[in-house]
């Protein structure tokens, strides 16, 4: 079984930056995309970003889109979240999750992924 580890998150000041990390347990671990997913309070969880482990492949949701970065080091089995700008409406437990048996970069449905880290929270104030 294999487990996704997140890290980083914390509380920031709307405007500033924050970066959230996601590491696979085992290294053979064979992914075909990985994704950043939120949940805020009384909220569905939401799509973030998605990244495929082949090329530079990338999709965001249009509200993070040029303020958000996801990237991958395959060599590490990690994903990372490179946060600017942030806003308040940012605030939300942020998950990342695994895409075993598809490319395809639409998918941005919770339901799409496979394994799921256990989550992190970021925060924005005002």
């Amino acid at each position: 079984q294999v487990q996704l580890v997140e890290s980083g998150g914390g509380l920031v000041q709307a405007g500033g930056s924050l970066s959230v990390s996601c590491t696979a347990s085992r290294r053979t671990f064979l992914w075909y995309a990985m994704a950043w997913l939120r949940q805020a309070p009384g909220k569905e969880r939401e799509f973030v970003a998605r990244i495929l482990r082949i090329g530079v492949t990338t999709h965001y949701a249009d509200s993070v889109k040029g303020r958000f970065t996801i990237s991958r080091d395959n060599a590490k089995e990690t994903v990372y979240l490179q946060m600017n700008n942030l806003k308040p409406d940012d605030t939300a437990v942020y998950y990342c999750a695994a895409d075993v048996t598809s490319y395809d970069l639409g998918r941005v449905d919770a339901n799409d992924y496979h394994y799921w880290g256990q989550g992190t929270q970021v925060t924005v104030s005002s």
